[in-house]
């Protein structure tokens, strides 16, 4: 795709910004713990994990991802089960976290109407929806994204 369509891509796909993870989500990835700590027994199970994971980035992880997680930040809290405690927990998001596109839902939502694959849409991909900003008869992904950002009440 080129520039002029409003993607950037990468040999491998699109870049992946990495964005500083703010206090707000910290405070909010301990709340996520705190709901999902069922019995307030200080750590998360693999079940647990799953649960917090879509509460908080709105997917369910399969049972590999969770037991990489728990693997990789977790620690035995018995003999036979692998737990997150609550400092983990906000490690392992943090890092989930920092390594979101802040647009990647944006970006989702576009590729989902422009089904065809082609960088842009059409007015008729967007019935009813004016956003073409430059005018050419096609809603490019930066046209989209303002879009999903601004009203356009604010801007007309």
């Amino acid at each position: 795709m080129s520039v002029r369509s409003g993607f950037n891509l990468t040999p491998i796909g699109y870049p992946v910004i990495r964005r500083e993870v703010k206090k707000e989500d910290a405070v909010l990835i301990s709340r996520v713990f705190m709901t999902n700590d069922t019995d307030n027994k200080g750590f998360l199970s693999r079940a647990d994990l799953k649960v917090a994971v879509v509460e908080l980035l709105g997917y369910k992880p399969t049972k590999y991802e969770a037991d990489q997680m728990l693997r990789d930040y977790g620690d035995n809290v018995s003999e036979t089960l692998r737990g997150l405690r609550e400092e983990q927990f906000v490690a392992c998001m943090s890092e989930k976290m920092a390594g979101l596109d802040e647009d990647d839902e944006i970006r989702h939502t576009f590729m989902a109407f422009d089904m065809h694959c082609r960088g842009f849409l059409t007015l008729d991909d967007v019935k009813k929806v004016e956003v073409d900003q430059d005018g050419d008869g096609r809603v490019s992904f930066r046209d989209f994204q303002f879009l999903m950002k601004y009203s356009l009440d604010d801007h007309i």
